[in-house]
């Protein structure tokens, strides 16, 4: 409710400034309905079941609490591609062409195997273009938006594609959720640590110490402290789209990785040249010319 306003401006202001929002009021009413059913439906039961947790459980009940969130966000994210994705958008399975074959050829020198390759209606809201693979374990998906397939060719497609297979094959979302999953493990414990502290409540004008009060104080500070860490996250981040990169050239053409680049930075305006300090905080791909300085030996070879 509090990024309402902003969420507005963002869509029906700055987007629509630089011809990017296709999305209509209606359109954007729906979509905040939605989030906040889910919302509801899923994150309350959760949050009633951690603070059961640390009612009842004991000094270690960040443990218990740790195993569950994890447990629920290995679930969201089998569930996502066929359960909470339709929700918002339509996914049309990718016709047979040569489009299709030459994205199968690509899996089956990469050794990957998926449930399906999708088109997304994305232009009902935007005309950025994307393409992602989203679920886990037997319940995978490849998805390209509807503005991708119109703006790239279809080596350049195959391309970007390899980009995403090399975050898999060179193991960057098991190590991102082995990152995500310590980090909690941290923060609970330390919540843990605090709860147990006279101090915490006293300096924040609690009279009366409560594992509720504690959780939802913890949940709006931690970002305070967490944001000084988002530079280490963001460099490793940029590692790995580096690393996809490199995959990305030596399972397709470099060039048609570094042409399909060119194309989505200009067709979604994005900065060429963005400020040091804040790329280094919140930038989780390099910069466009540093990638394509990055890949141009391979491009030649291409």
């Amino acid at each position: 409710v509090l990024e309402l306003p902003t969420s507005i401006y963002q869509t029906f202001v700055i987007e629509d400034k630089f011809g990017f929002n296709r999305s209509t009021p209606i359109q954007f009413a729906k979509d905040q309905f939605i989030q906040i059913f889910l919302m509801l439906l899923i994150g309350l039961p959760i949050l009633a079941l951690i603070l059961w947790v640390m009612n009842s459980v004991g000094t270690y009940w960040w443990l218990l609490a740790w195993a569950i969130l994890m447990g629920f966000s290995l679930l969201m994210s089998w569930l996502f591609p066929t359960v909470i994705a339709p929700l918002f958008n339509k996914f049309t399975p990718l016709e047979d062409g040569p489009l299709k074959d030459r994205i199968q050829q690509l899996l089956e020198r990469c050794g990957f195997n998926s449930q399906g390759i999708f088109i997304m209606d994305g232009s009902r809201r935007s005309g950025h273009g994307n393409a992602y693979f989203t679920g886990i374990g037997n319940n995978k998906r490849i998805v390209f938006f509807d503005t991708l397939i119109e703006s790239l060719d279809d080596e350049e497609l195959e391309a970007v594609l390899a980009h995403e297979l090399g975050h898999f094959k060179c193991k960057h979302v098991i190590k991102m959720l082995v990152a995500t999953s310590v980090m909690t493990l941290v923060s609970l414990g330390v919540l843990g640590w605090l709860i147990e502290q006279d101090w915490f409540f006293q300096g924040l004008g609690i009279s009366e110490p409560s594992n509720a009060a504690a959780l939802l104080l913890f949940m709006l500070v931690s970002p305070v402290f967490t944001f000084f860490i988002q530079p280490i996250s963001a460099f490793f981040q940029r590692k790995f789209e580096f690393e996809a990169d490199d995959f990305a050239a030596n399972n397709a053409k470099a060039s048609m990785l570094i042409s399909g680049l060119v194309k989505l930075y200009r067709e979604n305006a994005n900065t060429l040249t963005p400020d040091p300090l804040y790329s280094a905080f919140h930038y989780s791909h390099p910069p466009a010319a540093i990638r394509i300085a990055h890949l141009d030996p391979d491009a030649l070879n291409g």
